[in-house]
């Protein structure tokens, strides 16, 4: 068992403490009284009327803590569209020719993208060699963005980055049966064809889900990479490595499922960000209906609370002093 409210509870084991020691009071005023041989009428509070009121007021607080046990199946009716945002981990989205760098650029601008979500599901998927879905469709935003944050180049295996890889993963953590509600949002700094990209794009598009591709970096300028060991940058026979955005894979996949290709500026604006691209562009995707069930612990103030009402009542219809001394005058 568990309490909504606990407040409420704590106030109500207060109530029997408050009923003995008035009870308590009354009796010795009595006593005292007695001794004195005054003749003074008895209170018209009777012993009955205090025990309903008390218990009454008890139960009442009781099940203002709205006191909670067992479970309970609520079904809920949403309406909401699928998307699956892949986001390339390679050590390449590591440059910092956007601030702070590719990556930590491309997760901020995905949570911002997450407070525009609404009721929609979403999943993400780490890749480089291969595509890892690191968190299913969920609608548990605070979920998504704990899977967001730990998201580094170790979330997926090494290798170079294989674009055919994230898709065919991002396909798997779709449902095949809600495909016109689906859509898929790729994340990159680019790469070549090689492997299973386009097929695995045309295949998207026979199953009606366009892909959304986002290049990040300068397609112009290369920029270099961290070493692995945090100290300079990255070589290679003695030279710098230094990577750009490469744009022609992703506006070849992008073509070939029907999406669209986006690049993410450098500088970043209220136009460019992901939330605006999802507003202006994914929101265009048919919404689903779906049902949803959800496990609650069940209320039962209501065994409580109806008895302790009716016990306020009748200590309340007890109440004849009052009336008495009406008819006397």
């Amino acid at each position: 068992m568990r309490f909504a409210n606990p407040i409420f509870l704590v106030l109500s084991l207060l109530v029997p403490v408050a009923g003995l020691w008035w009870s308590f009071l009354k009796a010795r005023r009595e006593k005292a009284l007695a001794r004195l041989t005054l003749n003074v009428p008895k209170s018209s509070v009777s012993g009955l009327q205090t025990a309903c009121i008390v218990v009454g007021l008890f139960l009442a607080l009781f099940a203002a803590a709205r006191p909670q046990w067992g479970k309970s199946m609520e079904k809920t009716v949403t309406r909401a569209r699928n998307v699956v945002i892949a986001i390339d981990v390679s050590r390449s989205m590591l440059a910092e020719d956007v601030r702070p760098n590719r990556l930590e650029r491309a997760k901020a601008d995905v949570a911002d993208l997450i407070d525009s979500l609404a009721g929609d599901r979403c999943a993400l998927v780490a890749f480089r060699r291969t595509g890892v879905v690191v968190c299913p469709l969920t609608t548990d935003h605070g979920y998504l963005r704990s899977a967001l944050e730990r998201m580094s180049p170790e979330s997926a295996p090494r290798g170079e980055t294989d674009l055919g890889s994230a898709i065919r993963a991002a396909l798997s953590a779709l449902d095949p049966a809600a495909d016109d509600h689906n859509a898929i949002i790729l994340i990159s700094d680019g790469g070549d064809l090689r492997g299973e990209a386009l097929k695995n794009a045309e295949a998207a598009r026979k199953r009606g889900i366009p892909i959304f591709t986002v290049g990040i970096g300068d397609p112009k300028r290369g920029a270099t990479i961290p070493a692995e060991d945090g100290r300079g940058v990255q070589k290679f026979d003695g030279k710098p490595v230094t990577v750009k955005l490469e744009e022609t894979a992703l506006k070849a996949i992008a073509e070939a499922s029907k999406g669209a290709y986006v690049p993410l500026a450098t500088a970043g604006t209220a136009e460019t960000t992901l939330g605006a691209i999802y507003r202006r562009r994914l929101r265009q995707i048919a919404l689903m209906e779906q049902n949803e069930e959800e496990s609650r612990l069940g209320e039962r103030y209501q065994i409580f609370l109806v008895p302790g009402l009716v016990l306020l009542l009748v200590g309340a219809a007890l109440s004849k002093g009052r009336f008495a001394k009406r008819k006397v005058a």
